[in-house]
């Protein structure tokens, strides 16, 4: 369903606190909602999958699920999949077809080790959750935590390959969730001023900037591929979800628009395309003050000061 820019710019004006806090009531319903399906499929499987490209805010809704099930006596355990990244080896890691190593492939995972924790945690078995130490791009096996599922626990799989079916086809019990931004803004003749999809990279591109210091063209830069690898190995998994759920947010067009335009003017104009399409949209949005957008909003992953900054 898209979003109609006369309306947001209306409540922008009018009262942004008011509408930020309407847009993230509706998100927690969603939240509620998939809580409550989950939990109801615990008698068959303790493994839940959650999936979505990058930039979808899988990281917080996993944990706001959590929250939610926490509240319903259900202990949950939220577990990155990045974790079961192999170790980097020239030799033996998928290349894309310019020869590259391709790192968005989820032959990057430990497949058989990760099918092999999900028996296990249905068995009620003890695992031990690896680390997968990014600056040195290798699997730690002595930093790992043990986990081991009571009657009533559950443990949550989040990342962007869980829905594959080299995942899903060996955990056919496990609940699947797919989460993305999916929701375009739209002038009254329905035109499309802001895509999805540049949602999501406005996103990747200011948490990358608050997060790691990194400026507007380091994302760029890898988008294509990103892209390219959420056509080959994530949107083709989605009708595998026993939920599809949208993760945007209407205020978010407005609200990352302070953050996110001088990162896009400071790129040379014509260098990339998406930046001019983009940063035309923004001229037609008005912008919206973060102050009024709480702690714990989903929007918070993006643009700092989240309560769960500390996970």
């Amino acid at each position: 369903m898209p979003y109609s820019l006369k309306e947001l710019n209306e409540a922008i004006r009018s009262d942004p606190k008011a509408f930020a806090d309407e847009c993230d009531a509706a998100f927690a319903k969603k939240v509620v909602n998939a809580a409550k399906k989950i939990a109801e499929h615990r008698g068959e499987s303790r493994v839940v999958l959650l999936s979505g490209p990058s930039g979808s805010g899988k990281t917080t809704t996993a944990l706001k699920i959590e929250e939610q099930l926490e509240k319903m006596g259900i202990e949950t355990h939220t577990i990155s999949m990045d974790n079961y990244f192999n170790t980097v080896d020239p030799e033996t890691a998928p290349r894309n077809r310019e020869g590259a190593i391709d790192f968005e492939s989820p032959f990057c995972l430990d497949i058989d080790l990760l099918n092999r924790h999900f028996a296990m945690l249905d068995r009620g078995e003890t695992i031990h959750v690896p680390k997968y130490e990014f600056a040195r791009q290798m699997r730690s096996d002595i930093l790992s935590q043990p986990l081991r599922l009571g009657p009533d626990e559950l443990a949550i799989f989040e990342g962007i390959h869980a829905l594959n079916d080299i995942i899903v086809g060996k955990n056919p019990h496990a609940f699947k969730l797919y989460i993305a931004a999916r929701s375009n803004l739209v002038d009254e003749d329905g035109s499309v001023v802001f895509q999805h999809a540049w949602l999501r990279l406005c996103r990747r591109i200011v948490r990358d900037y608050q997060f790691r210091g990194s400026d507007a063209g380091f994302t760029l830069k890898m988008w294509d591929n990103v892209r390219r690898g959420e056509k080959l190995y994530i949107s083709p998994y989605k009708e595998n979800a026993h939920i599809m759920f949208d993760s945007s947010l209407a205020f978010e067009f407005a609200v990352l628009k302070p953050h996110v335009v001088p990162l896009l003017e400071a790129i040379p104009a014509g260098k990339y395309a998406v930046v001019d399409d983009m940063l035309k949209g923004f001229e037609k949005i008005e912008a919206m003050d973060d102050s009024c957008v709480t702690p714990d909003s989903l929007a918070r992953e993006f643009i700092g000061g989240s309560t769960y900054d500390n996970h």
